[in-house]
């Protein structure tokens, strides 16, 4: 996938999940603010339980076959 395909499917699924509004300030924030993913995505579940994050992932797998 090249940058530019890239871009579209992420600008579509924010439009598609929060709306034009919402999707573009959430652009405008990573925008504004110093913002490292990879620092971000380290601590996400850091105080989340492995059978916690069990049960969300087979939740959200089945959310997706339902849909």
């Amino acid at each position: 996938m090249n940058e530019t395909v890239l871009q579209q499917s992420a600008m579509r699924y924010l439009i598609e999940k929060f709306g034009h509004v919402n999707a573009e300030r959430f652009i405008s924030l990573m925008i504004k603010e110093p913002f490292d993913y990879t620092k971000w995505q380290k601590h996400l579940y850091e105080d989340m339980s492995v059978e916690e994050l069990s049960r969300r992932a087979m939740e959200y797998r089945q959310k997706k076959v339902d849909d």
